[in-house]
């Protein structure tokens, strides 16, 4: 298990694997943080197939072309807004990352990066947040051997070590 999950310090819309994760708001338009550095490295292509997706919604995930990416598709997923953690905040952000595995084991993606989802300007705590996402990307692996590495992208070096940190604890 732990050769199929990594933490890097790096920019996510650089990588070459099947899959990015993006970090999207409801709208699936566009924003900013790693959402607008997506839309940004992508193209116009993706705002437009963007446009006929409908938006989408908390916890959930939808899937697009990566365009001028290094990356083909863009599983794109909205995380829930921080707001003291009684609005279902921590299913919310464990149901975003469960779908995106979903969305990807369907579409035969074998590598996939995620974002630090909900902890910049939607405020997750970042602790918190990391515990989420390295728990539930190591259930869903335990359970499905399609996808063959999954790699957790840092922005900061301080999500990078609670990164490294979490997967030490947990694997």
């Amino acid at each position: 298990m732990l050769s199929k999950i990594e933490a890097i310090k790096g920019d996510i819309t650089t990588l070459k694997v099947d899959a990015i994760v993006n970090a999207a708001n409801s709208s699936l338009l566009g924003g900013g943080g790693v959402d607008g550095a997506i839309h940004r490295v992508a193209g116009s292509e993706l705002l437009a197939e963007c446009r006929l997706l409908n938006g989408c919604e908390t916890g959930d995930a939808k899937i697009t072309k990566g365009y001028k990416l290094p990356a083909k598709w863009v599983i794109h997923t909205v995380g829930p807004v921080w707001s003291g953690g009684s609005n279902n905040e921590n299913q919310l952000l464990a149901s975003c990352y469960r779908r995106s595995l979903e969305i990807a084991v369907k579409n035969q993606i074998r590598s996939i990066a995620f974002p630090a989802i909900s902890t910049g300007v939607y405020k997750f705590p970042k602790e918190a947040a990391t515990q989420i996402a390295v728990a539930e990307v190591v259930k869903f692996l335990q359970h499905n051997d399609s996808i063959e590495k999954v790699i957790f992208v840092c922005f900061s070096q301080d999500v990078h070590e609670l990164y490294l940190q979490q997967i030490k604890n947990i694997l």
